[in-house]
């Protein structure tokens, strides 16, 4: 069934719902409260609602009609009989057309310039992220060139431990530019709404023991704490992207948390759903970036708390796109203690296939 219809079964829908409540208050004025005059009012106000609610002209424009046939049907005397010769149910006729039509055009326009503000939006976000992403990229790429080019030009010269080094750092910003790459392939991904996330049943301990694989492989200084329940926990996920969100806030940890000495990683269960925590205690995060942690850009103005790179906020906007995907949270705090706490959720009920 295409979008287009059941956009109209909805409009219809809300359509003969507002009108058969609209139609059992009339009778309640009619017959239980004797309030009769004020029946083609209540009419008039399902036309607004109507022409509010649904889009375009089409429903409101037919819940004036209908709203006219049931009044001088039901309501009007004689009863049971249409009769428009009446003056007054001319008028009210005419009255919710009119009304039915100035609604329907003004939440239009509204619509439209909710519409475009959004896409607005949407390239400016989109044209900050390729500025903040294209000046991240620049220096681990200058780094790249620069020493490669010392090595080639200076082979000679240069010690073994001197090359060592430089090839060291040529590794270690290659691998964080392949980060980059797979962060920003996986928010487009998942952004485009054309990739279908399957969860399948995923062994809690299984998915911490690679995490902490891959990890320590990258970051073997770096003291990391682990908090997982004794027993078996199963929970339906794609283990891919999730374990791609705990690396990505492990990493932020690392690029960003100045005087950081350890890392805390926990998992509670509670009411059916899984609470992954990741702590540290270094710097924490300045409260104005609080509020756009997840966004995918800041300023690239700001430095970061370590002048280490900043990787432009996309691991981190890439997290919060995977967990919304799979139907969770994803927040971020100071602790009292000091350091910062990023916390996810993810429900722990029986696996199902959903699309993005």
């Amino acid at each position: 069934m295409g979008e287009k219809t059941l956009k109209h079964i909805k409009n219809a829908l809300v359509m003969l719902l507002i009108l058969g409540v609209t139609f059992f208050i009339s009778l309640v004025l009619q017959d239980v409260l004797t309030m009769q005059e004020h029946i083609t009012t209540v009419f008039v106000f399902a036309v607004f609602l109507v022409s509010l609610i649904t889009d375009g002209y089409l429903y409101g424009i037919l819940t004036a009609f209908l709203g006219v046939i049931a009044v001088n049907f039901a309501f009007t005397f004689p009863y049971f009989a249409f009769n428009f010769t009446i003056p007054e149910n001319f008028f009210s006729a005419l009255i919710m057309i009119v009304i039915s039509l100035m609604t329907s055009a003004l939440t239009t326009k509204l619509k439209k310039w909710q519409e475009l503000k959004a896409e607005g939006e949407h390239e400016k976000m989109r044209a900050n992220l390729l500025r903040a992403v294209s000046h991240d990229l620049r220096t681990p790429l200058t780094t790249i060139y620069g020493s490669s080019s010392a090595i080639i030009d200076n082979y000679d010269s240069l010690s073994d431990e001197s090359k060592r080094k430089m090839i060291l750092g040529i590794k270690d910003d290659s691998q964080w530019l392949i980060g980059m790459v797979e962060n920003l392939l996986s928010i487009t991904r998942i952004d485009s709404g054309n990739v279908k996330l399957i969860k399948s049943p995923t062994v809690l301990e299984e998915l911490v023991d690679s995490v902490i694989l891959k990890f320590k492989k990258r970051y073997p200084d770096v003291k990391l704490s682990i908090d997982i329940p004794d027993e078996v926990v199963i929970i339906p996920m794609d283990p891919i992207l999730i374990e791609q969100v705990i690396i990505n806030i492990l990493e932020n940890a690392v690029h960003h948390a100045l005087g950081m000495t350890k890392i805390s990683f926990t998992v509670k269960l509670n009411d059916g759903s899984a609470r992954f925590e990741i702590s540290d205690d270094g710097c924490g995060i300045e409260k104005e970036r609080l509020d756009r942690i997840f966004t995918g850009y800041y300023d690239i103005t700001e430095q970061s708390t370590d002048a280490k790179r900043r990787n432009a906020g996309i691991g981190l906007s890439v997290c919060a796109t995977i967990i919304k995907a799979h139907g969770g949270s994803i927040t971020a705090a100071n602790s009292s203690s000091g350091g910062a706490i990023f916390s996810f959720t993810l429900d722990a009920s029986e696996p199902n296939e959903e699309e993005i």
